[in-house]
């Protein structure tokens, strides 16, 4: 009788230790293991600093290790592909930048913003319009009398051919009824080097935003006439907005959320939702944005969407206008 009750014992273990290595997955809340985040562009660059902070602070916050993973390549395709073909099961996420409601319209991709389940908008930097400090316009307004008296002969840099920033300053070109071809664009690899370009007498506008332009900006060689936002920047709040100058509702800013592939279960979505609101709004995070001079702005899910589709679709009449849209 004790050797039947200890067989029957050691099978009713067996059907338990099945059961559980058959059955853990769905028995245990998300996250259960170490998340990827995914992110588009290089390490050591704005966007890269911006997605190792938010691991980090998430890590906290699921109880998970977060690991980045930059996959670089075709001018962010790469990696934005990676994030959106992930498996749908919140263990792939993304760090999405403003170039996925680019990329499309240039014929690289299909992908948009729609390809993809909304987290978190953490980030945005607007586009300033910035020229040499010894330049003779002392507001946006002289500046662009003299572009559209004068078509051609000004020059402007701070990214490729058809990068956010381009795409800034011609559809505020567009918008105050002047051709963007008025200003031709040089293309750079990057801010710094239009910038650079810019205080050397090579080109005499680059509109990058403010945080790109601090060190100039502050070394007395740089000086902003405007920023394209609907509010001035903490950074600096005397650098009037186009708004404000002009009367425009024109904005572009260069912007950062966190994303996963579509169809992740609700449940998961919505931890990790809540998750990423608190990593925006704590103090660890908006302290080291407020050191590099990135502006922290936060959208929860449906309305980061709605702001992806807005950008897809002011960006697509902004590279149809100046001829670089597919």
């Amino acid at each position: 009788m004790i050797r039947r009750t200890r067989r029957l014992l050691v099978a009713a273990l067996g059907v338990l230790a099945v059961a559980g290595a058959t059955f853990p997955a769905a028995a245990q809340t998300w996250p259960s293991r170490p998340v990827q985040l995914i992110v588009p562009w290089g390490a050591g660059g704005g966007t890269d600093a911006t997605a190792r902070i938010v691991a980090s602070l998430l890590e906290k916050e699921l109880g998970q290790p977060i690991t980045v993973v930059n996959r670089t390549g075709g001018s962010g395709v790469v990696g934005h592909a990676a994030i959106a073909s992930a498996a749908p099961d919140g263990y792939t996420i993304g760090l999405a930048t403003v170039e996925i409601g680019m990329m499309h319209w240039q014929g690289l991709t299909e992908l948009t913003g729609a390809s993809y389940t909304p987290i978190g908008l953490v980030n945005a930097d607007p586009a300033g319009i910035q020229v040499r400090a010894d330049a003779p316009y002392k507001t946006v307004q002289d500046l662009l009398a003299a572009i559209k008296a004068n078509p051609g002969k000004f020059k402007a840099s701070g990214t490729g051919q058809g990068g956010i920033w381009h795409l800034a300053i011609a559809g505020l070109l567009r918008d105050q009824k002047i051709d963007p071809a008025a200003l031709p664009w040089v293309p750079s690899n990057g801010a710094a080097p239009g910038l650079q370009d810019m205080v050397a007498g090579g080109v005499e506008v680059v509109p990058v935003s403010l945080p790109e332009a601090r060190s100039l900006i502050d070394a007395g060689k740089v000086k902003s006439l405007a920023i394209m936002n609907d509010k001035p920047s903490t950074l600096y709040p005397n650098v009037p907005t186009v708004k404000s100058a002009l009367g425009s509702d024109w904005t572009m800013a260069a912007w950062r959320g966190i994303v996963a592939p579509r169809g992740i279960p609700n449940d998961v979505r919505d931890k990790l939702a809540a998750a990423v609101r608190k990593v925006a709004a704590s103090k660890e995070y908006t302290d080291f944005m407020a050191s590099r001079g990135f502006g922290v702005v936060y959208a929860g899910p449906e309305e980061f969407g709605r702001f992806m589709a807005r950008s897809d679709a002011e960006l697509g009449a902004t590279m149809k206008a100046v001829g670089i849209a597919k």
